[in-house]
């Protein structure tokens, strides 16, 4: 039987923990983790955190893989990884895709991006760079 959306969102849920906005911060700050920004580039360029890499959720597992021509250096299995999207539900089927990649530690930024800036938390504008 095919799942839903909502059942696929809620699996993710369930199998990856999550961080509140403040407790990223404090990881990002202390440069125990690295915060992904699965979210596409037109909502990248109009507000994101300050140190977080971009991988738009379409891109996620060439950037992620270690063995892929695209993989991005930012990203390694090995290192704690915090995934964030507006508000959460991209950020959880990403980091299930994470996890299945072999990432050891992930968690998702519990709220997003929406958690992150009500929590008063900096962003910054620029343009996108793949």
């Amino acid at each position: 039987m095919a799942k839903s959306v909502m059942e696929m969102i809620g699996e993710a849920q369930a199998r990856v923990g999550s961080v509140s906005a403040t407790e990223a911060a404090d990881e990002l700050a202390a440069g125990d983790a690295v915060l992904v920004d699965v979210r596409q580039s037109g909502e990248w360029e109009h507000g994101h955190i300050d140190g977080s890499v971009p991988v738009p959720r379409g891109l996620l597992e060439f950037f992620a893989d270690p063995s892929s021509p695209r993989h991005k250096e930012e990203l390694d299995p090995t290192r704690k990884t915090v995934v964030v999207c507006h508000s959460g539900a991209r950020a959880a089927l990403a980091a299930a895709t994470l996890q299945d990649l072999g990432y050891q530690d992930v968690a998702v930024l519990e709220g997003g991006l929406t958690a992150w800036t009500a929590a008063g938390l900096p962003t910054t504008d620029h343009e996108y760079a793949v």
